[in-house]
């Protein structure tokens, strides 16, 4: 059995569902992820927003707009009156649903309820049209399954376990469509895997029931080796590793969600990110092997960065320095993205400042501390690429008149860092795009 997931765009619009119903209905068995529809969430978080501020009118006018928007995909989803009355009816109790948090109090629980709304209204919607066409297929609900723990973790042997008691309920049936995104926390409260999460429910998917393959659809043919918004000319990666992707992903490749290659990988299932608008190109195959071709397979931004100098002679030939310095970002549950250290210094970077002021105090009885915010890291991926020198030397030489303000080399096989003021992001990725992949670097000018 396989599973396909498909993204916002892929369901953004009754032509794009009905081009989605085409690649899901044939012989072969399949699990379904679909995520909300494009912009829905956006909008949950604004309405959320809203009551959070106690703009209750505002909420409910940004509801019923939103309800309008619905109620026309919907009158032209469906060609049978008597199923387009089944789906506004049944859409129509979300919308009823989320005017229940009109209230002076609403809370964080609420919140999560108010945005799994998207992705249960999509996977109604499109089942009803599975329906009007004759298919026999089942509408598993994700809150039956998908759960995660008190570190906000995928239960895996729980979601293994009750997946297989759902898809146990519904002997020859091939064809199952379930909710991305959203889950149960370790309280049965509802819960979501954060933004981009219906990857990560696609992967987990896969891993709980074994599939032959996991499939992510999207609105680009695979993985690029550059960034198509910043960049003049980028061309699809057909083969990546585990490895190589999950860098990518974490460093800023919009079009996989970072925590969604693990669980593939620890099955060995093999992933394929797809293009909906042009079902018919290869897109990019991730597997255990990196596939043959150049060592350099592609370069992604990560912004938001934030660089943290500690200065010491205390560290000059003492041992325990660095525990003590990383216990204070354990302590305040932020993660490192890199680090470089010399004989009285140590810089780092981190991408969440939630508790930035907090833990500069608490470095400040070490040493100096210095704060640069603002940063982007520029991560370049390949196998093997941190053992092949002249790949280092290409990527300064292009690099020459980009100010870098850190360099990893050499803590991951697969992965060379730079970190750079977030103003020099977009020459930085051109001049790799030339430098390195012979590509177009500047984008040709828009035509206003």
């Amino acid at each position: 059995m396989k599973v396909l997931k498909f993204g916002g765009t892929s369901v953004g619009s009754a032509a794009r569902m009905k081009d989605v119903v085409k690649l899901v209905v044939n012989d072969e068995p399949k699990i379904v992820v679909l995520s909300a529809m494009s912009g829905t969430t956006n909008t949950l978080v604004e309405i959320g927003n809203l009551l959070s501020k106690n703009k209750q009118a505002e909420a409910v006018a940004k509801i019923e707009e939103m309800e309008a928007k619905y109620n026309a995909v919907m009158d032209e989803l469906y060609s049978s009156a008597a199923v387009k009355a089944k789906a506004i009816a049944a859409i129509k109790e979300n919308f009823s649903f989320m005017k229940t948090f009109v209230v002076k109090a609403f809370n964080i629980y609420q919140e999560r309820a108010l945005l799994a709304q998207g992705e249960l209204m999509s996977t109604a919607m499109f089942q009803f049209l599975l329906e009007e066409q004759g298919v026999n297929s089942v509408l598993l609900p994700a809150l039956n399954f998908m759960k995660i723990t008190k570190d906000e973790e995928p239960d895996l042997a729980y979601i293994k376990e009750h997946i297989a008691k759902e898809l146990k309920k519904y002997g020859g049936v091939d064809l199952f469509i379930t909710q991305g995104f959203i889950c149960r926390n370790t309280f049965g409260e509802i819960d979501n895997l954060k933004r981009g999460g219906s990857d990560y429910t696609a992967s987990i998917v896969g891993y709980a029931i074994n599939s032959s393959e996991i499939q992510i659809w999207t609105d680009i043919d695979g993985m690029h080796n550059n960034d198509p918004r910043m960049v003049g000319e980028t061309r699809p990666v057909a083969q990546l590793s585990f490895d190589e992707a999950a860098e990518l992903a974490y460093f800023g490749a919009k079009i996989l969600h970072p925590q969604s290659i693990l669980p593939a990988k620890l099955a060995n299932i093999p992933v394929k990110l797809l293009n909906t608008m042009d079902p018919t190109a290869k897109g990019t195959t991730i597997t255990e092997e990196s596939g043959k071709g150049e060592a350099i397979k592609a370069v992604a931004a990560k912004d938001g960065i934030t660089a943290i100098k500690i200065k010491s002679a205390r560290m000059l030939l003492a041992y325990g320095f660095l525990r003590s310095v990383f216990e204070v970002f354990e302590r305040y549950r932020t993660p490192i993205d890199m680090i470089t250290t010399s004989e009285v210094a140590v810089s780092l970077t981190i991408d969440d400042n939630a508790h930035l002021t907090e833990i500069v105090k608490e470095l400040e009885a070490f040493g100096t501390v210095e704060v640069d915010k603002d940063q982007t890291i520029i991560c370049l991926v390949g196998d093997m690429i941190s053992e092949e020198g002249e790949m280092a030397m290409k990527l300064f030489t292009a690099l020459k008149e980009v100010p870098l303000r850190m360099i990893s080399y050499g803590g991951s096989r697969h992965n060379i860092s730079v970190l750079t003021n977030a103003e020099n992001k977009v020459k930085a990725l051109q001049k790799i795009n030339e430098g390195l992949f012979g590509l177009k670097g500047a984008k040709a000018a828009q035509k206003v």
